[in-house]
């Protein structure tokens, strides 16, 4: 009888730990993409109860098994599986954090609704709502400009990797966080208010960065002499704001009383209109020297050139000279 208990003992120890090895080495999971969430303060039982209703492993006590031996941390977060794997391999996943993100990339010259679009197009959440936040959360970038309006200027422009369901207040502070970087690489560490409006106004009038210190210029000197910047981006951010940009510039646009109009009101705009790259703001911490205060594109086409002039008399031949090479391209006499 002792025998045959001891034989029945060894073989329910060793069908325990075929078990437990079956449930550790042999992969589960499925065949198709699936995501899983892991929210923020889940025990480990927990989190091997959803790992195991979403068919992700075979145990729930295996797995707890496991994290009581390793003694780590699991960290929250969006998970994708695709293939079936062993359990050692997703509790090394959830131990790294290795969890899913989606690609954003930001162009040079974005503003607020720019961002917003490419966020709610990459699954990110509504546009809208990060336009909302962008206007309010100004406690982001106070330390750097006591007068933002919001963030716009401060979202520098790059690609970021965003977990689903990633909040915009979370997404705006990662974008601060990298201006600060760069605004540190650049020496750029007073006179925020005036480089970053000043930077934006530039990245939105030329593509060509050999030009960006030029145009800086133009409006250098158009700021000392107290003239108006006169600028249409200003014009086009202020339609936006206001909800009433109809994809030209209408002279209702040109009337309008808003702050951000810099035909009608004289010096910088309240605030960034854009979020501007290196360059821009390079351009605008140091502009080049010159007597220009008008520039106007060369042609219709793509190359973005301008001719700068320093006389009203000679912007006035350059404009007709643009207004020329438009109606030739049109075909027109």
């Amino acid at each position: 009888m002792v025998r045959r208990f001891l034989l029945l003992l060894a073989l329910a120890i060793l069908g325990g730990a075929g078990a437990i090895v079956f449930a550790l080495l042999v992969p589960a999971g499925p065949r198709a993409e699936m995501f899983v969430d892991i929210n923020p303060g889940m025990s480990s039982m927990q989190i091997a109860s959803v790992l195991k209703q979403q068919g992700i492993i075979r145990s729930r006590d295996v797995f707890v098994g496991l994290y009581l031996v390793k003694d780590r941390t699991l960290k929250a977060g969006v998970y994708r599986f695709d293939h079936p794997a062993p359990m050692t391999e997703v509790w090394d996943r959830l131990r790294r954090g290795d969890v899913y993100t989606i690609a954003v990339t930001i162009p040079e010259g974005s503003n607020i609704f720019d961002i917003g679009a490419r966020l709610e197009a990459a699954g990110l959440g509504p546009k809208d709502a990060f336009v909302a936040a962008a206007k309010q959360d100004k406690a982001l970038v106070t330390d750097l400009d006591s007068t933002a309006p919001g963030v716009e200027g401060y979202l520098f422009p790059d690609t970021y990797h965003f977990e689903p369901h990633t909040a915009p207040e979370e997404m705006m502070a990662t974008m601060v966080r990298r201006f600060r970087q760069v605004a540190r690489q650049i020496g750029l560490t007073s006179d925020y208010h005036q480089v970053v409006t000043l930077a934006s106004l530039v990245e939105k009038e030329t593509p060509l960065d050999q030009e960006r210190p030029l145009v800086a210029s133009v409006f250098t000197n158009r700021l000392a002499k107290g003239m108006p910047l006169m600028t249409d981006p200003s014009v086009i951010y202020a339609a936006l704001l206001d909800g009433r940009y109809r994809g030209t510039i209408y002279q209702s646009d040109l009337d309008a009383d808003s702050s951000y109009n810099t035909y009608r009101h004289p010096g910088l705009p309240p605030g960034p209109i854009c979020n501007p790259g290196v360059k821009s703001l390079m351009a605008a911490m140091h502009p080049a020297q010159t007597d220009y205060l008008y520039f106007v594109a060369v042609g219709a086409d793509s190359s973005g050139q301008s001719r700068f002039s320093a006389t009203l008399e000679q912007h006035a031949r350059d404009v007709e000279a643009y207004r020329r090479a438009v109606r030739q391209q049109n075909g027109t006499p």
